[in-house]
């Protein structure tokens, strides 16, 4: 069996993850609304959020709504993807399928 995504194994980034994959394709959660769901610090959330976004997972959009700036992240089809085969992994390790 390969092994599992470190990246993405990490429980908060897993979280992030989950959060995000909930969301239709192309759709960004606010990084407001992130961080209550994942329950983390700004910081920490800032964190985990730029060791997705090195590792291609995540897409991080920067813009401003007035005067107030604005961070809303997405599942990039890399992320996607390595969040179908991360699950999928798991299933097989649960199910007792895994080689």
């Amino acid at each position: 069996m390969a092994e599992l995504d470190s990246v993405i194994h990490q429980p908060i980034r897993l979280k992030i993850m989950a959060a995000l994959n909930a969301c239709p394709d192309g759709e960004f959660i606010d990084f407001v609304a992130l961080k209550a769901i994942v329950g983390a610090t700004d910081g920490n959330l800032g964190a985990h959020l730029g060791t997705l976004e090195t590792a291609g997972h995540v897409a991080i959009e920067k813009d401003f709504v007035g005067k107030k700036p604005r961070t809303r992240i997405q599942l990039t089809r890399q992320g996607r993807r390595g969040f179908a085969v991360y699950v999928e992994q798991l299933r097989s390790i649960l199910d007792g399928t895994s080689p």
